[in-house]
């Protein structure tokens, strides 16, 4: 079983309200050279919560930091003139919120992160460790 120390959030940096499957997220990534998904879970707009790469995999998805992680991107963090921001819906918030809180059960004392926090990127658009730690 793999320590988990972090759980780190993304978003997929598409528009608001566009639609995206887990499936077309692994396409994207395998055209970048991943073997599947690089994140364990999806969060759709409806807030459906969707399992991509198995938690028992290293993710791909935060360099340095995939060994130790498990990695939850949600669908938006893109407004419509295609400029960074929270655009989760109050689903996406819900079950963001129920999917960490069972993932720090399952892995007491594992922190949450933004992917911002080691990357320079906006992503996930908000600031996950002050709404989850």
């Amino acid at each position: 079983m793999r320590n988990i120390t972090e759980i780190i959030i993304h978003c997929t940096a598409t528009p608001a309200g566009r639609a995206v499957s887990v499936s077309e997220i692994d396409h994207w990534h395998r055209a970048r050279g991943f073997a599947s998904i690089g994140y364990h879970y999806v969060v759709g707009l409806s807030g459906e919560i969707m399992a991509g790469r198995p938690e028992k995999q290293t993710g791909a998805h935060c360099r340095g930091h995939n060994a130790s992680s498990v990695g939850i991107a949600y669908v938006g963090g893109l407004d419509e003139t295609g400029t960074p921001a929270d655009t989760r819906t109050a689903a996406q918030r819900e079950s963001l919120c129920r999917l960490v809180g069972r993932l720090k059960a399952r892995y007491p004392g594992a922190r949450v992160y933004g992917h911002r926090e080691f990357a320079a990127k906006a992503c996930p658009c908000f600031d996950a460790s002050a709404e989850y730690n």
